[in-house]
């Protein structure tokens, strides 16, 4: 998929855009919203920040995974076929989310379709406590999707640059997961300021539901093409410009959302 070892721009991208799509999985959207709907009664000051603290804690797993990696990587030959592997891993996964969430759109009441809820013990996934819901996030940075990513990364940046190079990788994914996880609670700490609308959150779930399936599969499309013909791979000035592309139209969906939702809660005050 991709050469991480020189973290070039075009590897860190690449990596930011998988964790500007993570932060949209399906697992995260269900998690964060039930953390927020708490928050907004328990600890309404931090309510809105639940999606960053749960994407901080989870980018701190991704960072250990990956740094660990990274330093047993001088004293351990990986084979060759495991950095192959993973990639297509990476990209049955893409697909599968993709698919998932395309099915669910068409019914006539969307519900993100997530498995990993189940593995966060209950008293923890209850509580609003800023630490606990970094608990939470670094709970699922373990989980065998990311942490496959991870270490996979972490071997690959050791092979050129060790522990510096795993740690540009943790920072490139951490930052698009957490700029969308943020998005997220934002805009339903927003909706929830209408009270008795939940038409207005099933539509900007809906919303998220296409950007998942439109990033899943335009991602797995761009791997299944550059694994089998590594010419076709953008060079660092174009990925660059379609990572700004991407994390410029999360904000303004984002932003779009909050300001539709500011308005509906206004005329309903008023």
């Amino acid at each position: 998929m991709t050469n991480v070892a020189t973290y070039d721009a075009s590897a860190l991208v690449l990596i930011f855009l998988l964790g500007l799509r993570h932060g949209f999985d399906p697992d995260h959207i269900v998690v964060i919203d039930n953390l927020t709907f708490q928050s907004v009664d328990e600890r309404p000051a931090w309510a809105r920040w639940t999606g960053t603290l749960f994407a901080i804690g989870h980018s701190l797993s991704v960072a250990v995974v990956a740094i660990g990696v990274a330093l047993l990587t001088s004293e351990i030959v990986w084979p060759a076929w495991i950095a192959v592997a993973v990639d297509w891993a990476v990209l049955g996964l893409l697909l599968l989310v993709g698919v998932r969430n395309l099915i669910a759109l068409r019914r006539p009441v969307y519900q993100p379709l997530g498995w990993r809820v189940g593995l966060v013990p209950r008293a923890l996934r209850a509580s609003t406590h800023p630490l606990a819901i970094v608990g939470v996030g670094m709970i699922f940075g373990l989980v065998f999707d990311t942490a496959t990513q991870a270490a996979a990364w972490g071997a690959a940046a050791a092979a050129g640059s060790g522990v510096e190079g795993a740690l540009w990788v943790a920072l490139a994914f951490g930052f698009g997961m957490i700029l969308t996880d943020t998005i997220d609670s934002l805009i339903v700490t927003r909706l929830i300021a209408e009270r008795g609308d939940p038409g207005r959150v099933q539509l900007y779930r809906r919303a998220v539901g296409w950007v998942v399936v439109a990033l899943s599969f335009g991602m797995a499309g761009y791997a299944l093409l550059t694994l089998d013909l590594p010419e076709y791979e953008l060079p660092d000035a174009a990925f660059s410009a379609l990572g700004a592309g991407c994390a410029l139209l999360v904000i303004s969906v984002g932003l779009t959302m909050r300001r539709r939702a500011g308005r509906v809660a206004a005329d309903a005050a008023s």
